[in-house]
């Protein structure tokens, strides 16, 4: 049987997978979330268009005007926060994605928030994380940090995890937080036959690659992924299962793959593990 011919039949293998679960209560009330999301998301986008936001907010030298969380932080833990902190978005999305997270960090104290963008043009996640490991490195150059913390939502978390993995990225990145990431590759991925998502199938070269030993690895990983995601398929495929990363899994219950970053247990969890960088998160 042809290669097309195997790619159709796994993929209608996922879709019948999920819609044994399609009805579930759980499913349907993350399905209505998730569409209050998207079109509060849909409305944001052009922003993040015109503005490209690149650029970290404005360095702090004093405590007036702060929030008692955000003194609290600075006086408490200055190393946490001033440790920049990355966003990548996921494909065909910008920087938006993360207006709720961002506004949260910044209450919270977090002084040095960057975005890292990609166009959906984009063909390859390796040459995309080679960039990604540039900008880093201007980033700890500029704030004077030697670590950094990135945040990556669906395919911006496994950019940002090849990056860590493959590239040396452990040296710089002390906490990689995922959300909604196919960290053992999508069957929904056998629908399209587009370049960059041919690398998020399971059996993809990426895949393959991303399962070689990695010994040594320094960085924490800590991934969020949801029973209800529509575009991970299963929805175990959104756990890191590797025995040289030091990675927990956290498990969030009817939340749709857009509404992730949005949701306050997600948005609460990151800010706390990163409040406490050098404690362990509980793992659902």
């Amino acid at each position: 049987m042809g290669s097309w011919q195997d790619d159709l039949r796994g993929a209608l293998d996922g879709l019948a997978y999920g819609a044994r679960s399609a009805f579930t209560p759980s499913v349907i009330h993350g399905a209505a979330i998730e569409l209050g999301w998207l079109t509060t998301h849909l409305a944001m986008y052009p922003l993040g268009v015109v503005n490209r936001a690149g650029s970290a907010l404005p360095a702090r030298l004093n405590l007036a005007g702060l929030g008692p969380a955000q003194r609290g932080l600075l006086v408490s833990n200055v190393r946490a926060a001033g440790t920049p902190i990355l966003l990548a978005h996921g494909i065909i999305d910008n920087h938006t994605i993360f207006a709720l997270l961002r506004r949260h960090l910044v209450r919270r104290g977090f002084g040095s928030i960057h975005t890292f963008s990609y166009s959906p043009l984009t063909l390859d996640v390796r040459s995309t994380a080679e960039r990604m490991g540039h900008e880093i490195e201007a980033i700890c150059a500029e704030s004077g940090s030697d670590q950094i913390h990135v945040i990556g939502h669906s395919l911006g978390g496994l950019i940002a995890r090849y990056y860590v993995q493959r590239l040396g990225g452990d040296a710089r990145v002390h906490t990689c937080l995922t959300l909604g990431t196919p960290h053992q590759g999508t069957v929904a991925a056998k629908l399209l036959p587009w370049p960059l998502v041919k690398q998020v199938r399971p059996d993809s070269d990426l895949m393959t690659e991303l399962a070689e030993p990695a010994p040594g690895c320094r960085t924490r990983f800590i991934s969020y992924y949801s029973d209800v995601d529509q575009l991970i398929v299963p929805q175990r495929r959104g756990r890191i299962r590797h025995p040289d990363l030091v990675a927990n899994n956290v498990r969030v219950h009817g939340v749709g793959h857009l509404s992730l970053p949005f949701h306050s247990d997600v948005v609460h969890g990151i800010t706390d593990v990163l409040t406490e960088p050098d404690d362990q998160p509980k793992t659902a």
